[in-house]
């Protein structure tokens, strides 16, 4: 799996898993409308009864395909459907014309081609006349319609473009981030699924905020199957180069590695490291490439990596995973400066007391590196300052400000410049005495010049308080 060609991504691996919308549709078709009675009272054309009640009657796909047959050249096919879908008035009854309709096009995929053609002769897109039906209040309907527009879009040579295509992921877009009220998340994230196999459809989803919302529902609670699906996308979206190399700065690899370092499903590690191993063999500027390994290496991979290899699974292509990622991660550990891990650890926006924050070498060598970008790293640790709820982040990144202060000689101007200082000054009062305490140390530094001074002062005072610098 650690390359692998676009064509030979595998079929969406969901036919298993059963879904709400799959339990549902069982019932569905047990409940078959009275069509004579709509023919009789004049609610259905005659072309429409006819072919609906020939199809149903069919018995096997032979038959189906010679009702098929009869009913395309005109195109009747294609505009029964549209009819029983957008003119029958119940729901019930849409609900088991559309379970029809997907059934159709999944027992035999060239089906698609039926409704793309019959659209082109009239000068419209297949998906135009449906797409409004994802406005319905049922949801049954909603979803339905959405997995009958999945495989239109996917199945056949004709593919969904411009408006259509915009509208529909902003529609998948909308589904994913109700993931609380959303009860039919698993079908959803198939339709996705099927979408992002196809290369032409992830450049779109990628510029309308696509990833950021993949990212956020894998952040949220999710079960393990939604879990898979989702990753399962995100793993699609890497094949193309243009993207994975966007990966980094999307928040793509935390939130893997966070689900990485917590998981005992074979089948999500599995997807996870093929993610990674994608990401870093499509990237290939030297400094992405370098900031996604050591991203990688933060949310713990290399320890997940050794515990697997330990594990031996009898699978060769995961155990190729296991070893390029092994010998990629320790490379990238052993060629990272003291800097590199900081400034990743910074950006990660996950601080935690690593060696670097307390060692005087490292702030004497790097505090002048705080002012590259336009302050990058000093407006990065301020906003943390400003909206991080983590104790022991507000306590590392007021650790930080006090020392760049005390390292650049007009580091202090620098901080107040940004409002660093009214942000360490907030945090004076906080709940935490820990925080307190940092908060007070980066506002002595602010102040204070004599630092040999200073230095003497807090040793006794954190003594006298009995306070841990933690």
């Amino acid at each position: 799996m650690a390359e692998v060609a676009h064509h030979n991504i595998p079929a969406v691996d969901m036919i298993n898993a059963t879904s709400r919308l799959q339990l549902e549709a069982a019932e569905v078709r047990s409940n078959k409308p009275n069509w004579g009675s709509y023919f009789r009272s004049k609610m259905i054309q005659e072309d429409d009864y006819t072919l609906v009640t020939s199809y149903e009657n069919a018995k096997s796909k032979d038959e189906r395909d010679q009702v098929i047959a009869a009913n395309d050249a005109n195109g009747q096919l294609a505009k029964t459907m549209a009819n029983l879908i957008t003119q029958v008035a119940k729901d019930q009854n849409v609900r088991y014309v559309l379970t029809l309709f997907d059934d159709m096009l999944q027992e035999d995929k060239s089906r698609v081609e039926i409704f793309h053609k019959a659209a082109h002769r009239q000068k419209r897109t297949a998906f135009s006349q449906y797409l409004g039906i994802l406005q319905r209040q049922d949801n049954f309907i909603v979803n339905q319609m959405s997995s009958i527009i999945a495989k239109l879009a996917c199945f056949g040579v004709t593919r969904m473009e411009g408006q259509d295509l915009q509208y529909y992921f902003s529609f998948l877009k909308e589904q994913l981030k109700n993931s609380t009220t959303n009860e039919y998340m698993n079908t959803t994230a198939r339709c996705l699924q099927m979408m992002l196999r196809h290369d032409e459809y992830r450049h779109e989803f990628v510029v309308t905020d696509g990833v950021q919302t993949l990212v956020t529902a894998l952040n949220g609670k999710t079960n393990f199957q939604l879990q898979y699906q989702l990753i399962f996308s995100v793993w699609c979206l890497t094949f193309n180069a243009d993207i994975a190399k966007k990966t980094p700065s999307l928040g793509v690899i935390t939130a893997l590695g966070d689900i990485l370092s917590e998981s005992t499903k074979e089948k999500v590690i599995r997807i996870i490291l093929a993610s990674f191993v994608n990401i870093l063999n499509k990237v290939e500027e030297r400094e992405i490439k370098r900031e996604a390994a050591l991203q990688m290496v933060q949310c713990k991979t290399l320890k997940t990596l050794e515990l697997m290899d330990a594990k031996k699974y009898d699978d060769p292509d995961l155990e190729d995973d296991v070893k390029f990622l092994t010998e990629e991660l320790t490379l990238s550990v052993h060629d990272l400066s003291s800097y590199d891990e900081y400034y990743s650890e910074v950006r990660s926006g996950r601080l935690t007391w690593s060696p670097v924050h307390k060692s005087e070498k490292f702030w004497r060598e790097n505090a002048a590196k705080f002012n590259d970008k336009q302050y990058e790293v000093v407006k990065i640790l301020i906003k943390l300052l400003e909206s991080s709820a983590d104790p022991l982040i507000l306590c590392v990144a007021s650790h930080d400000i006090g020392e760049y202060v005390r390292h650049y000689p007009r580091g202090k101007t620098v901080v107040e410049q940004q409002q660093g200082k009214a942000a360490v000054m907030r945090l004076l009062t906080a709940e935490d005495p820990n925080v307190r305490y940092h908060a007070l140390l980066a506002v002595q530094k602010l102040m204070v010049h004599n630092w040999e001074y200073l230095g003497k002062q807090l040793d006794s005072d954190a003594q006298g308080d009995g306070v841990a610098a933690k």
